[in-house]
């Protein structure tokens, strides 16, 4: 081995990139390389890790869809990125971020596979519990109050865009579907709309209702939002809608 190859050797195992080299020539496409950022992820000794298909690294909640892709781009010797599901050698998962390269090396006739990973557990992690945060959030500011036997109030308060009128819809539909409710009041006297697919929702939403025998009635809309949002305005007319929810409440006890 030539100073220059040594270089090479001691520059890839102290990047502080993660990867490994495959031979796709030899059976099972082996790793014939692995660089010790590889070792230190995994916890896996070089002893267990030359020689073997990267598939070691799966576990009983690898997504199996991802695995075939990634043996398709194989196969087909395309560049592939994936998140996958990962195991340690101790049993611990990480979310693995792994980009596999095709690479022909000409003097030899061949390709090798190069593979370079990231552990992304942490950003995962973090992904994960701003879903669950914003989830719990949503369904914390959309809470359905009974006013009566037959009816109840849904107020929509701050920012409200086409999503969020979406989960609220979905939620509804499934909520109120065994229930005796037959008037919902929807008051949007403290929401913010962010986008005017928002009033195509409402009108959705007031047809959904509709199927179910569940008449909607809309308080709160201010003659700003009114101005602002003509297309509001216009699905409003197809509702009984009223200044406030005890003018709604009143009207219902008549």
């Amino acid at each position: 081995m030539t100073s220059v190859d040594r270089l090479k050797e001691i520059i890839l195992d102290h990047t502080s990139h993660v990867f490994l080299i495959t031979d796709p020539k030899q059976p099972d496409n082996p790793i014939i390389y692995a660089n010790d950022g590889f070792y230190e992820l995994t916890g896996y000794t070089k002893e267990e890790v030359i020689g073997q298909n990267c598939r070691f690294l799966q576990g009983p909640d690898t997504d199996r869809r991802a695995v075939a892709a990634m043996r398709r781009a194989i196969e087909q010797k395309d560049p592939f990125t994936v998140e996958l599901l990962n195991y340690r050698k101790n049993g611990t998962p990480f979310w693995n971020l792994l980009h596999i390269d095709p690479v022909y090396v000409e003097d030899e006739g061949q390709y090798y596979f190069v593979g370079i990973q990231k552990d992304i557990t942490d950003l995962k992690d973090k992904q994960s519990r701003a879903d669950s945060s914003q989830t719990e959030l949503d369904l914390l500011s959309t809470p359905i109050v009974p006013i009566t036997a037959s009816a109840s109030v849904l107020p929509l308060i701050g920012q409200i865009d086409e999503r969020r009128l979406e989960m609220i819809t979905e939620r509804l539909t499934t909520g109120l579907a065994d229930t005796r409710v037959e008037t919902l009041i929807l008051d949007l006297t403290g929401f913010q709309m962010e986008d005017e697919g928002v009033a195509d929702s409402i009108i959705r939403l007031g047809e959904i209702l509709q199927l179910q025998g569940i008449e909607l009635i809309v308080t709160g809309i201010t003659p700003e939002t009114a101005m602002k949002y003509r297309k509001l305005d216009q699905s409003l007319s197809n509702f009984r809608s009223f200044h406030s929810v005890k003018q709604a409440y009143e009207s219902l006890q008549q």
